[in-house]
């Protein structure tokens, strides 16, 4: 989920944040040895974390719908954390990881079936402003998915099965300047695909069940990640920010999930950190354009006013909506950024009352 302070509607973009104080490889904060190893042994996909049936996140895809977390930065935020610099939440990898496994089991709790990690704006090149040597950085990525598997372990009890996303983020949340809501950076895909393959190699190491590719601005980003995870043995969902019937970057939403629509990696086509209203059109398209189910997690709907530094507006996103994403393809629901814990247990209740027949758990 991102992690920046971007507005759901960025008109005007937030501005680039102070950054944060370059820490020393003494910083950072050990974690246990059980929680700094992958959580789920052998390989990519197939989870034992928590209370799990057998079987890979395709399977439980296809036997779906599976209901995803919230924003990560606003609960950490709720929690009383301050997430100012460039690195935003992915700072806590460094100095704060016992912070994310309780956001994490927060949501776990609230009825999400999948939590997405703290590494939509972990990149290599971002720890590397901070003082982060790539040894280094490459043990934060995989630190993340181990966080996640530790919410999912010490969570309560569930009768669900829990799942670990490994987020990444578009280049844009790297530069930390709101470019990953223009997309358009000026680069190749080519060169986009080699920014991306490295920290889905780190993320790939600690055995995720799938990766997150989210919040994409346009349609050359997306071909770079679709590239950038063959051969990976990890599945994907790609999901792009979207404006109307178009991306950030302004291309037909046709187009662009028309990019995943042959790739086998990708499992999941959809939409994140859009207005909820946006999402109810682009789930139907994206659904009849590939073929594939389709994920959904948007934001609140409130707008950010980036002079005052305040979320204006009525928060859009509710439970009730769940029902129209569900017939038009949805098996991946959720939300993004102002979206909590409740709003994700009333979304939780309201998939299970429709598709389950255990009902809520």
């Amino acid at each position: 989920m991102p992690d920046s302070p971007g507005t759901p509607d960025p008109d005007p973009l937030p501005g680039t944040p102070d950054p944060d104080r370059p820490p020393s490889a003494a910083r950072f904060a050990r974690l246990p040895d059980d929680v700094r190893s992958p959580g789920s042994p052998g390989t990519p996909g197939a989870s034992t974390t928590g209370t799990f049936a057998t079987g890979t996140f395709a399977d439980a895809l296809r036997h779906g719908p599976l209901v995803l977390d919230g924003g990560l930065s606003n609960q950490l935020e709720a929690a009383g954390e301050r997430l100012d610099g460039g690195l935003w939440s992915a700072r806590l990898l460094l100095d704060r990881p016992e912070a994310l496994v309780a956001a994490h089991r927060a949501y776990y709790e609230a009825g999400a079936d999948i939590a997405v990690t703290g590494s939509y704006q972990a990149t290599f090149e971002g720890f590397a402003r901070h003082g982060v040597d790539r040894r280094g950085a490459a043990e934060l990525l995989r630190s993340a998915v181990a966080l996640a598997r530790e919410a999912a372990r010490t969570a309560a009890p569930g009768r669900r099965p829990r799942w670990v996303a490994a987020s990444a983020g578009p280049y844009g949340a790297m530069l930390a300047d709101g470019s990953e809501y223009r997309g358009r950076y000026g680069l190749t895909v080519a060169e986009l695909e080699r920014f991306h393959r490295p920290r889905l190699e780190a993320l790939a190491a600690a055995a995720p069940d799938v990766f997150a590719l989210e919040t994409v601005p346009d349609t050359d980003e997306a071909r770079a990640l679709v590239r950038a995870v063959r051969g990976l043995g990890v599945p994907a969902w790609l999901s792009y920010n979207v404006r109307g019937d178009r991306t950030r970057a302004g291309q037909p939403l046709a187009e662009a999930f028309a990019v995943a629509a042959d790739a086998d990696e990708v499992v999941a086509v959809g939409v994140n950190c859009c207005t909820p209203a946006d999402a109810d059109a682009a789930v139907a398209l994206a659904a009849r354009v590939t073929g594939k189910p389709v994920v959904v997690y948007p934001n609140s709907g409130e707008g950010w006013d980036a002079v005052r530094g305040v979320w204006t507006g009525p928060r859009r996103f509710t439970a009730r909506r769940v029902d129209g994403w569900l017939a038009s393809g949805a098996r991946l629901v959720g939300g993004c950024c102002r979206v909590g814990p409740a709003a994700i247990a009333e979304t939780a209740a309201r998939v299970r009352t429709a598709t389950d027949p255990l009902g809520p758990r």
